[in-house]
C-alpha cells in the first residue's frame, strides 16, 4: 500500500498545482483520498471510494483529465483489475466522449462481463457511432455464451435505429423475443422506437400495446412515431390515454404532439396541448414554449405565436430562430428582418439557422442591404463556413440582382457539394444566363459531383425561359440516366418546360407516362393547355381530375378560369365560379384576377365590377384588371376615375397600372390628361416601356396629330421597335396618309421584316387609294420576307358544345352546309355594299 501510495504522490500534487487558487469541491474530495493512504483502510473502503468518485456527475471544465487521474490512482492502487471499476471508467470516458480511452480499457482488461460489453455498445451508440455498436455485438455474440441482457439488447436496438437498417432490426427484433426481454419495458420502448423511426408505425403500435408496463419514455417514443407520419389525431388519443393512466406527459411528450399538429395543419388539436400546458402552470418549460412557437407559426397562426414569445420569461436562441422563422415561412419578411436585428441588440448570437432564415426574407423582399449586413455578421461570427448559410447568402444576392456577389459566396466555398452547385445554378437560370449555368453543370461532371433533382430542375427553367426545346430534351435525357425523370417534382417541370416549347404532345406524353400525380402535376398540364389555347383539352383534362382522387386548389381553377376566358365562353366562367365559391377559394388574388379577366373578355362588365366590389383585399393586379376592363369596353371615363380612386387609398400604381390609363386616354381622345399621366410615370419610379410609347404614339394619331406621333417615335431614348411604328402605321390608314404610312410600314418591316400586320395595314391604304399596283409589290414582298399572315380563327358554343372554324378549314362535320350559308350571306352583302364602295370587296380578299 505505502508503495503504491509513493506513486501517487506526484499525480496528487500535480492536481492541487492545477487547481490552487479554487479547488473544485469533487478535487477536494480527491485530496481527502490521500488522507487516508496514510491510515490502514481496508481494499473495499478505498474501492467504494474510486467508484463514488467515478460516479460523481464531473462539472470540472476538463472531465477528460479528470477522470484519467482517477484511472491512474486505480492503477496505482492495485486495482487495475478490477472488472467492476473498469467498467465505472469505461462508462465514465464515453459520457465525456473519449471513446478511445474507453476501448483501450476494454480491450487491456483480463476479464470482462456482460456489463463490459453493455457499456461499450452504450457508449458508441450514444455518440453516434452506430457502425461500431454493431460490430462490438457481432464480436459479443462470438466470443461470449451467457444470456444477453436487456442493457446490450436496448442499446444495439438503438444503434441500428440510427443506422435504418430494417433487416437488422427485425433480426434483433427475434433475438429479443426468444430470451423473452420482449416484455421488458426498456428493450420494448427500444424496438417501439425502431419501427416508428423506420416508417412501420403500425408494427411499433402492436408493440406497444403488448408492453405491461409502460413508462413516460415508452409514451414519448410512440406519440413521436405517429407525429412523424403526420398523424396528429393519433398522436393526441394517444396523449389523452396517456393521462388516463396517471402518467404525467413530460415536455418530450407536449413537443411531440404540437409537431404532429403543426406538420397537419390540425390548430384544434394544438390549441388542447397549449390548454393541458397551461393547466400545468409552473412546470411549463422553454422547450415546450418554443414547441407552441413553432405549432402556431406552422399553421399559419403568427400572431398567437407571437404573443407566446413575448411572455416567455426565458429565450434561449431556438426561440428567437423559431420566430424568425415563423415570419419568414408565413412571408411576414420585414418582421423577420427586425426581429433579427431585436435579437442582435439584446446580445443573443443568432445561428446559422437564424441567419438563413433572414437571409430567405431578404431575398423575398429584395433588400440587398440588410442582406449584406448578414453577410458581415457569417463572417465576424465563422458562420460563413455553414453549408445553409452559404446557400441562403447565393440564393439571397441572386434575388437581388447581384449575381457577381453570389458567385464570390460560391467561389468562396472551399469543398463544393451538389446543393452548393444547385443554389448558384438556379442563380444563374433565375436571371435567364443559360451558358453559366450549364458552365457550373459541365464542372459538376468533371469534378464527380452527382447532379441531384434541384439541378435538372433549375437548368429546365432556364431552357424554358429560352423556350429552348432541344435543350430541354438533352436536360430530359440526362434526368433519365439519373433516374429522376418520373418523379412528381421532375415531371412538373418537364411538362412545364414542353408546354413552354410549344411541344404538347411530348408534355402530355409524361403526364401519362406518371405513375404518381400530384395536383401540381394535374396543374402543370392545365397551364400546358392554356398557354398555347388548347383549351377543349383543358377542361376534358378536368374531367378526368375530377374522377381522380386529386382534389383542384385555386391554381387549377386559375388555369381552368383561363380556359374559360379564351374561350370567351361565360356559361363556362360562371360554373368555375360557382365552384370556387362552394370550395372556399374565391378569396385567393390570383384567382379574383383571373375571373374579373375572365369576365372582361366575355364582356360581361357587369359581372366584373360586382366581383371587384365584393373583393375585400385589392391588390395591385385587381385595380389594374378592373382599369383594363372598362377601358377596353370603351368606358374610359370609369377607367380615370377607378385609377384616381386607386391613388387616393394609397395603392402604389406600377408599369401594368399606366398601360391601362394610357390606353383609356387613347380611347377618349384625351391628349392632353394622356400626356399628364405619361410624364408623372417618373414620380412614381416608372421608366415607360414600349407599351406606354405605343399607347402615345396610337393617342396622337387618333387625335389626327400624325406628325407629331412621328417626331414622337424619333425622338424616343430608346430605339423605336415594330409595335410603336405599326400604331402610327395603323393611325395613318385610319386618316389615310398615305406619305406618313409609307413612311412607318417601311420603319416597321425594317425592324420586324417577320410580322404579316405591317404589310396588311399598307396595303390597306393603297387600296383605299386605288393603288393595286402597289398592293400587288406589298403582297409580292411580304412573301419574300417569309411573313404570313396569321390563320383567323373563331368559335361558337352550342348546346354546352364549343366548335371551332379556321379560315378556309372544311373539317367541322356541317363544313357543306355552314359554308353554303356563308357564301349566301356573302353575295347578298356584296350586292348591298359594291355599289357604294367596290374598294371594299378587294380591301377583304386581299385580307
Amino acid at each position: 500500500m505505502r508503495k503504491h501510495a509513493t506513486r501517487l504522490y506526484p499525480a496528487i500534487s500535480n492536481l492541487k498545482s492545477c487547481y490552487n487558487t479554487n479547488p473544485h469541491p469533487q478535487f477536494s474530495e480527491f485530496h481527502n483520498l490521500s488522507t487516508f493512504i496514510h491510515v490502514n483502510i481496508n481494499r473495499r473502503t478505498q474501492k467504494h471510494k474510486l467508484a463514488k468518485l467515478l460516479q460523481s456527475p464531473s462539472t470540472v471544465n476538463n472531465p477528460s483529465a479528470y477522470y484519467k487521474l482517477i484511472h491512474g490512482h486505480i492503477i496505482t492502487s492495485g486495482f487495475q483489475s478490477d472488472t467492476f471499476l473498469a467498467n465505472i471508467l469505461i462508462s465514465s470516458y464515453s459520457k465525456c466522449d473519449r471513446l478511445d480511452y474507453a476501448h483501450k480499457l476494454f480491450d487491456e482488461m483480463p476479464e470482462r462481463n456482460i456489463s463490459s460489453w453493455s457499456s461499450m455498445i452504450s457508449g458508441y451508440t450514444q455518440h453516434g457511432y452506430s457502425e461500431e455498436a454493431w460490430m462490438m455485438f457481432v464480436v459479443f455474440q462470438r466470443e461470449r455464451k451467457e444470456r444477453l441482457n436487456e442493457y446490450v439488447l436496448a442499446s444495439v436496438i438503438r444503434a441500428v435505429t440510427q443506422l435504418g437498417c430494417v433487416v437488422k432490426g427485425c433480426e434483433l427484433h427475434s433475438l429479443v423475443v426468444k430470451t423473452g426481454l420482449d416484455q421488458d419495458v426498456y428493450v420494448g420502448t427500444s424496438v417501439v422506437d425502431f419501427y416508428s423511426k423506420t416508417g412501420k408505425v403500425e408494427d411499433a403500435r402492436l408493440i406497444f400495446d403488448g408492453l405491461p408496463v409502460k413508462t413516460a419514455v415508452s409514451w414519448t417514443t410512440i406519440i413521436s412515431g405517429y407525429a412523424r407520419v403526420g398523424k396528429g389525431e393519433v398522436s393526441l388519443q394517444l396523449l389523452s390515454e396517456m393521462k388516463e393512466s396517471n402518467v404525467i406527459p413530460d415536455r418530450y411528450v407536449l413537443s411531440s404532439v404540437l409537431s404532429a399538429c403543426s406538420v397537419v395543419g390540425f390548430v384544434e388539436g394544438g390549441k388542447q396541448v397549449h390548454g393541458c400546458v397551461l393547466r400545468r402552470g409552473a412546470s411549463m418549460d422553454i422547450s415546450v414554449s418554443n414547441a407552441l412557437v413553432d405549432f402556431y407559426v406552422k399553421c399559419g397562426k403568427v400572431r398567437s405565436g407571437r404573443k407566446i414569445f413575448d411572455q416567455m420569461l426565458m429565450k434561449n436562441v431556438i426561440s428567437w430562430t423559431t420566430m424568425i422563422s415563423g415570419y419568414m415561412q408565413n412571408s411576414f419578411d420585414d418582421e423577420a428582418i427586425n426581429l433579427f436585428i431585436e435579437m442582435a441588440r439584446n446580445g443573443r448570437k443568432p445561428d446559422g439557422f437564424a441567419c438563413t432564415s433572414v437571409l430567405t426574407s431578404c431575398a423575398s423582399l429584395e433588400a440587398l442591404e440588410p442582406g449584406r449586413q448578414t453577410h458581415a455578421y457569417t463572417v465576424k461570427t465563422n458562420l460563413d463556413k455553414d453549408e445553409f448559410v452559404n446557400n441562403g447568402l447565393i440564393d439571397m444576392y441572386s434575388k437581388c440582382n447581384s449575381v457577381t456577389d453570389a458567385r464570390k459566396v460560391f467561389n468562396g466555398i472551399p469543398n463544393r457539394n451538389v446543393i452548393g452547385y444547385n443554389a448558384m445554378i438556379e442563380g444563374y437560370s433565375r436571371h435567364g444566363d443559360l451558358h453559366e449555368a450549364l458552365d457550373l453543370f459541365r464542372e459538376m461532371r468533371v469534378k464527380n459531383v452527382d447532379p441531384g433533382l434541384l439541378t435538372f430542375v433549375s437548368l429546365l427553367g432556364a431552357s424554358a425561359s429560352l423556350l429552348n426545346l432541344q435543350l430541354s430534351k438533352q436536360i430530359h435525357g440526362f434526368m433519365i440516366k439519373f433516374n429522376v425523370s418520373l418523379n412528381m417534382f421532375a415531371g412538373s417541370a418537364l411538362i412545364d418546360v414542353y408546354s413552354k416549347c410549344s411541344s404538347i404532345y411530348d408534355a402530355r406524353q409524361m403526364f401519362d407516362e406518371m405513375s404518381e400525380k400530384d395536383i401540381v402535376v394535374w396543374n402543370a398540364m392545365l397551364f400546358g393547355y392554356t398557354q398555347i389555347s388548347e383549351n377543349e383539352n383543358a377542361l376534358k383534362l378536368y374531367r378526368e381530375l375530377q374522377l381522380s382522387f386529386q382534389k383542384p386548389n385555386e391554381y387549377t381553377f386559375v388555369a381552368l378560369i383561363t380556359a374559360a376566358s379564351n374561350l370567351a365562353s361565360l356559361q363556362i366562367g360562371h360554373q368555375f365560379h360557382s365552384q370556387l365559391l362552394k370550395m372556399g377559394l374565391n378569396l385567393d388574388s390570383f384567382v379574383t384576377n383571373a375571373l374579373l379577366d375572365m369576365y372582361a373578355k366575355c364582356g360581361s362588365k357587369t359581372d366584373a365590377q360586382n366581383l371587384f366590389d365584393s373583393t375585400v383585399c385589392k391588390d395591385i393586379v385587381c385595380w389594374n384588371s378592373m382599369i383594363s376592363t372598362h377601358a377596353q369596353h370603351g368606358d374610359a371615363n370609369k377607367s380615370l376615375k377607378l385609377f384616381e380612386k386607386m391613388l387616393k387609398e394609397g395603392i402604389e400604381p406600377n408599369y401594368v397600372t399606366f398601360v391601362a390609363v394610357l390606353s383609356a386616354c387613347d380611347h377618349m381622345g384625351l391628349v392632353k390628361d394622356g400626356f399628364d399621366h405619361f410624364e408623372s410615370m417618373a414620380s412614381f419610379g416608372i421608366e415607360p416601356g414600349l407599351e406606354h410609347y405605343a399607347c402615345m404614339v396610337s393617342l396622337l394619331g387618333r387625335a389626327g396629330k400624325l406628325y407629331e406621333a412621328k417626331d414622337f417615335i424619333e425622338n424616343l431614348p430608346i430605339p423605336p421597335a415594330g409595335i410603336i411604328w405599326r400604331s402610327l402605321l395603323s393611325a395613318c390608314r385610319v386618316a389615310g396618309n398615305l406619305e406618313i404610312g409609307k413612311y412607318a410600314a417601311e420603319m416597321a418591316i425594317l425592324s420586324d421584316p417577320k410580322d404579316s400586320g405591317s404589310y396588311i395595314l399598307l396595303s390597306n391604304i393603297y387600296a383605299s387609294k386605288g393603288m393595286w399596283s402597289e398592293v400587288k409589290k406589298v403582297r409580292e414582298t411580304m412573301e419574300w420576307n417569309g411573313a404570313v399572315k396569321e390563320t383567323g380563327c373563331s368559335w361558337i358554343e352550342i348546346n354546352n358544345e364549343v366548335h371551332v372554324f379556321v379560315a378556309r378549314d372544311g373539317s367541322h362535320r356541317q363544313a357543306d352546309l355552314i359554308y353554303k350559308v356563308i357564301n349566301n350571306l356573302i353575295d347578298h352583302v356584296r350586292t348591298l355594299v359594291y355599289a357604294s364602295d367596290p374598294c371594299m370587296i378587294l380591301i377583304n380578299e386581299i385580307e
